[in-house]
């Protein structure tokens, strides 16, 4: 009988190991179904916050960054920093260009502003759009000469350009690749071409016709601004930029 009792009381001390075995198996089952979730969601945040600080933080900055070097110029006598206003047409091209992202895919109009977004997403898309507007505003307005012939020439050929994108279907990749081609060949024709063509400010009207009458004779014939070089290389910067700006610039802003 004595081995008998000792065979029961064995079974009876081992049932709560298991019962207390079973508790601690399924709690560590929950951890490990839990654990990737709360990676996941991790994760979502974390690609959330840099697509945050990329919309509205870095995208901002480049565009007024662009906004502000764009109308920068270096007087070509005493180097000094001058801000010249964009003129008129500068407005029309920038509009222009809007439309074109819009209709070629660039951006979508319902993926910016949309009943879907709250008020302060809707607020804060208008801000991007209007700086967006703006620095396309000053990168025409870097790359028109600011008077004479040269400025209808450059002028007549953006329209131009403008125009056949315009009523063209291009996507989204060509479109960029056509203004980013568009904008450094009016580079070249104002900073590198129309530039060396200007007498050197500051060594007397005298003295440069003496010295060079052929640059003399284009900087009056064609009404060229005299600017310092440095002025080339503060636009080439704004450009690269703006290009910088283009690739960020999202097709369509997530609600929430």
């Amino acid at each position: 009988m004595n081995n008998i009792e000792q065979i029961e009381l064995n079974i009876v001390e081992s049932k709560p190991d298991e019962l207390d075995a079973a508790p601690l198996a399924s709690e560590t089952a929950n951890l490990t179904v839990e654990n990737p979730a709360r990676s996941l969601n991790a994760a979502g945040s974390d690609r959330r916050l840099t697509t945050f600080y990329l919309r509205y933080l870095l995208l901002p900055f480049i565009l007024l960054s662009v906004t502000l070097f764009g109308g920068m110029r270096l007087d070509g006598i005493e180097s000094s920093f001058l801000f010249l206003k964009p003129p008129l047409f500068c407005l029309v091209f920038a509009a222009i260009s809007i439309l074109m992202f819009f209709r070629a895919g660039v951006m979508k109009l319902d993926g910016w502003l949309s009943e879907r977004f709250s008020m302060r997403e809707n607020a804060a898309n208008a801000v991007v759009l209007i700086a967006l507007f703006a620095a396309t505003v000053q990168v025409y307005n870097s790359l028109l000469p600011e008077v004479g012939v040269p400025f209808w020439v450059v002028a007549f050929c953006f329209s131009w350009s403008l125009l056949n994108y315009l009523l063209n279907e291009l996507d989204p990749a060509r479109l960029i690749r056509s203004m980013a081609g568009l904008f450094a060949f009016a580079f070249v024709a104002k900073y590198l071409i129309l530039a060396n063509l200007t007498a050197p400010a500051g060594g007397g009207w005298l003295r440069s016709v003496l010295e060079n009458p052929a640059q003399e004779a284009f900087t009056w014939l064609l009404s060229l601004p005299r600017f310092a070089p440095g002025t080339g290389y503060i636009q080439f910067f704004a450009l690269i930029l703006y290009l910088a700006g283009l690739y960020l610039i999202p097709q369509k802003m997530q609600a929430g």
